[in-house]
């Protein structure tokens, strides 16, 4: 592409700087090392088949799961980049038991904002080269400034993000972020290392004709579910919806978002509370979808809504263009309340 028609992503935030209210120097920075760390883990992932970072580490996460090498690659080089800064106070990420509390170095306990993360979203599929994604959430702590965080600065609702965001990688790497005023999306030109602005002002569009679930998990979905499903591929559509299921969310949505679509994970017998993370997942995902256009649900509350209990919540979620939402949440209500 011709790279002196497009905006870089440093010169994005700085001109948008007085859209944020919260915006500083400090803030810069932060978007300034999730940046840096995103072009690192570009890099690991796009050497991965020649570099002996695929497959399992051969221990769990704190969600008994299995780690994959990547996952601990991604997790350490964004703790990184964050900590080497002086911009975060905190970080709590998926592949971590506890979050971390950062100590600046220059003054103590100065810094206002927390990261919670998914580094490495869809890691299982590395192996067979298929896009996977990075998740970040940002918020302003609400302990006071020169203590350490505590477990309240990130059990905090999706409707206090000051910022969210996803990078994905695959035939080319995207930044995707908000900060509430809209959505908006940078691709690297790997040549130079450099995001410049490739899709401004992303909206999904209000009805789309692709559905993303799990139907693996059939026979444990709700009335309401089943019903939706048999909707999606009824002929009472011009034609029926096509499924598209790549098992990483940061990828499914991505292409939901741009093309128009649907991604559903409700709860099923062996995940009664929903599979994805409240924290690390779905308020991100769910404030990039409303600041789109789109909605986000459990299916009965909005995702931003809900009240974290605890750092690895799993909620059920129903996000994308808002009239399939509607649709489905319309038949769950029908169906599973009869």
């Amino acid at each position: 592409m011709n790279n002196s028609n497009f905006q870089t992503l440093g010169e994005f935030i700085i001109d948008k700087q007085e859209d944020f209210s919260l915006s500083t120097g400090e803030f810069t920075r932060l978007l300034s090392a999730i940046r840096l760390a995103a072009k690192l883990v570009n890099k690991e992932v796009n050497k991965a088949g020649i570099a002996n970072i695929i497959g399992a580490m051969g221990s769990e996460n704190i969600q008994g799961e299995n780690q994959q090498k990547l996952d601990v690659l991604a997790n350490d080089i964004f703790i990184n980049a964050l900590t080497q800064r002086d911009v975060v106070c905190g970080i709590a990420s998926e592949e971590n038991d506890d979050f971390i509390i950062i100590n600046n170095k220059k003054q103590d306990h100065q810094s206002k904002y927390v990261v919670l993360m998914d580094p490495l979203d869809g890691s299982s599929n590395i192996d067979v080269n298929v896009s996977v994604g990075t998740i970040f959430s940002i918020y302003k702590r609400i302990s006071p400034v020169g203590s350490p965080v505590i477990l309240e600065d990130f059990l905090q609702p999706g409707t206090e993000q000051v910022a969210a965001g996803y990078i994905i990688y695959g035939s080319s790497t995207m930044l995707v972020y908000t900060t509430g005023n809209g959505v908006n999306g940078f691709t690297l030109d790997p040549e130079i290392g450099t995001f410049y602005l490739s899709h401004p002002n992303m909206k999904i569009p209000e009805k789309g004709s692709i559905y993303s679930i799990n139907e693996g998990n059939s026979k444990s979905f709700s009335p309401g579910i089943t019903a939706y499903l048999e909707h999606c591929k009824s002929s009472e559509n011009k034609k029926p919806y096509s499924a598209r299921y790549i098992g990483s969310l940061v990828s499914d949505f991505h292409r939901n978002m741009i093309k128009g679509g649907i991604y559903m994970y409700p709860a099923t017998e062996s995940s009664p509370k929903g599979k994805l993370r409240l924290l690390y997942e779905c308020n991100p995902i769910a404030f990039l979808c409303e600041q789109s256009g789109g909605i986000a649900t459990d299916g009965t509350n909005r995702i931003m809504e809900i009240i974290p209990s605890e750092l690895h919540q799993r909620v059920p979620v129903f996000c994308g263009c808002s009239g399939m939402v509607k649709d489905v949440m319309q038949l769950m209500e029908i169906h599973d309340n009869a």
